[in-house]
């Protein structure tokens, strides 16, 4: 079977958003080549066993790849997705010139072209991430090593939004620690959570594909013992209470999920993590937090995104 692969040009702000629209359209996956991923990894991995090729990644912005089948729909799902990238300029999302190109690719190359761009890396002072097809020893033994297959989930560990929620999560979560995940995906931060030495870990997602993930790479990691996880729409529903919330999610989703009622999930002393946030949208998600009694502590900043980590005030 031949496959059409479908690269969108655009920004870092907007990477979710357009890969939500692929994943809408059929795409099985997606392939991230971002520009900024270089002059991180040259700036923060300068030992590293691993290299990335720069003629694998854009001049600037980001490329977001998709596989879909050729055959007789496939014009019509082209449009559909020029259609829904100009429905994202509604939502003031930043889509850079959002460029589309199609080429032609086989069955094999389909199945394992996005596995060649994600190596292990570094994140933060704990970890390494690293895919589950890698064989890799970490010459640093003091770091955990998260290992993720991230099948159709969004992410692979290494996005700055996720980054900053693990760095926030190492500076603040305490020992024997409650925490609540929301929108877990590849259970990513569920799994660092634990591995920091969380006690109790919830963690939850709307899409049932990213809760299967999720559970798949908690049990890779041997933390099912302390991380549940379950299909849920952000915090709805949610029992109990926490030390920490941690929701690497999109500005609008954060506002959201503040308005939903997330202070009421945090112990008196509680923080909220949330990243996912563009910089021009901080102060309008730090307006929302203290409108339900969350006030903002600390920040943490990565290129274009930020995150808030906000306590509960008494």
């Amino acid at each position: 079977m031949r496959w059409s692969e479908i690269c969108i040009h655009t920004t870092e702000e907007a990477i979710e958003a357009v890969t939500n629209v692929l994943y809408e359209a059929g795409a099985g996956g997606v392939v991230i080549e971002d520009s900024q991923d270089l002059l991180r990894t040259r700036a923060s991995d300068k030992d590293s066993v691993y290299s990335l090729d720069p003629a694998d990644y854009p001049l600037d912005g980001v490329n977001v790849k998709a596989y879909l089948p050729i055959n007789s729909f496939l014009g019509e799902t082209v449009e559909e997705i020029k259609q829904s990238l100009n429905n994202l300029l509604l939502y003031d999302i930043d889509l850079g010139d959002g460029r589309m190109t199609l080429s032609e690719h086989n069955e094999e190359e389909w199945a394992t072209a996005w596995k060649k761009y994600y190596k292990p890396v570094r994140v933060g002072k704990h970890f390494y991430i690293a895919p589950t097809w890698e064989l890799f020893q970490p010459e640093d033994h003091e770091r955990h090593v998260i290992e993720l297959d991230p099948g159709m989930a969004f992410g692979t560990g290494t996005h700055p939004t996720t980054v900053l929620c693990i760095e926030a999560l190492e500076k603040y979560l305490p020992e024997n620690a409650t925490v609540l995940d929301v929108g877990t995906g590849t259970g990513v931060l569920a799994i660092a959570s634990a591995k920091l030495g969380a006690r109790q870990v919830n963690a939850v997602d709307l899409d049932p594909v990213a809760v299967q993930s999720a559970k798949l790479n908690i049990k890779l990691n041997k933390v099912q013992e302390v991380v549940a996880v379950r299909q849920n729409n952000l915090s709805d529903d949610i029992k109990g209470v926490y030390t920490i919330v941690v929701a690497n999610l999109l500005a609008e989703l954060v506002i959201r999920l503040a308005k939903g009622g997330v202070a009421s999930l945090l112990q008196e002393d509680g923080l909220l993590i949330v990243s996912g946030i563009i910089k021009p949208k901080k102060e309008q998600v730090a307006q929302a937090l203290a409108q339900v009694g969350l006030h903002v502590v600390d920040e943490m900043d990565s290129g274009h995104w930020v995150a808030l980590i906000a306590e509960k005030a008494d």
